[in-house]
């Protein structure tokens, strides 16, 4: 499931717009586990703060929580 990402725009705002874009879609449904940052960091070849930084603003969203020591996982839609 590797995207291409646009190296002329901010990475870590491609990101997370692939992962909203898999919340929408489905895969990634509510309560499911996201990727995380050792995952993410591999499949899209980048650094695993730019992937902390996706996490982080999809957290501030609301889209996702995380759990200490489980990982994030899609959150309740309001």
């Amino acid at each position: 499931m590797s995207e291409d990402l646009d190296r002329t725009r901010p990475v870590w705002r491609q990101v997370a717009a692939v992962i909203v874009a898999r919340i929408d879609d489905g895969s990634y449904p509510v309560g499911a586990k996201v990727p995380s940052v050792v995952e993410l960091s591999t499949e899209f070849g980048i650094a695993a703060s730019t992937a902390q930084k996706a996490l982080t603003h999809l957290k501030s969203e609301g889209l996702i929580r995380t759990e200490v020591g489980l990982g994030s996982f899609v959150a309740q839609k309001p």
